[in-house]
């Protein structure tokens, strides 16, 4: 098995790996949650494939990415090393591009119109897989943002469950950068009495995920209740200053 990382490499992301997951069972405890309640997602946006090699070779047995143009060649390459990951796409997804990963991601975490879950629905049918999938929620209002507002997700749901091959497991939520101290926390509280709500709504036992939280606030969501983070600089670096190792 040739990996491409060199040691120094994956020294830096396993250090970086045991940080973060240190990290995470304090907010757990902190949270009154059970350890490992918290499912971590190693965020390799941009960086190259190496990265995320050593990610899973270090342990992380969850990698996302924010484009499927990243994903399908790093899926591909992990096969060819028989390195088993669930891959997630955590990115604004478009309808044409679709077709490419259908059967290739564990979860899609940012499905933000009905529209795209047709697609999904329809390209998921035709391959004979289910697909699951979390509604993208913009419960801070940002127009940046992309995903439902809050009063459109339950009209959304109504059309999204009849949709055969698809599993629908959740919601997933950005919050703002802060521009006061707890104004992140806010958003995940918000989406977390909406996520509760939306649960009890559907009767899924497939409603268990809730994706919130990144590098710079993942303590906050964990303490309001998330179950995925989605952490990309704390584990591979500032991708604004990624130079090659």
């Amino acid at each position: 098995m040739e990996f491409d990382f060199t040691e120094e490499l994956k020294n830096k992301i396993s250090d970086n790996i045991l940080s973060v997951k240190e990290s995470i069972r304090e907010a757990e405890a902190l949270a009154g949650r059970d350890p490992g309640s918290v499912t971590l997602i190693g965020v390799t946006k941009v960086f190259p494939v190496e990265y995320a090699e050593a990610a899973a070779v270090s342990g992380l047995v969850d990698l996302g990415e924010n484009r499927v143009q990243e994903l399908v060649p790093k899926v591909e390459r992990f096969s060819s090393l028989g390195l088993d990951v669930n891959w997630h796409l955590i990115g604004t997804l478009q309808k044409n591009k679709v077709k490419y990963i259908i059967g290739k991601t564990s979860l899609i975490h940012s499905v933000n119109t009905v529209e795209l879950a047709e697609e999904i629905s329809k390209r998921s049918l035709s391959n004979n897989v289910t697909t699951s999938i979390l509604l993208q929620a913009n419960v801070s209002g940002e127009e940046s943002k992309h995903g439902f507002a809050p009063h459109e997700l339950k009209p959304a749901i109504d059309k999204i469950m009849d949709m055969p091959a698809i599993k629908l497991c959740g919601l997933m939520t950005m919050a703002p950068i802060e521009t006061y101290e707890g104004e992140a926390r806010e958003v995940f509280a918000k989406t977390r009495v909406i996520y509760e709500d939306l649960r009890s709504y559907t009767g899924l036992d497939s409603w268990n995920v809730l994706s919130m939280g990144m590098s710079q606030d993942y303590r906050s969501a964990i303490l309001e209740g998330s179950t995925h983070i989605r952490i990309g600089t704390a584990i591979f670096g500032n991708r604004a200053e990624y130079k090659p190792v």
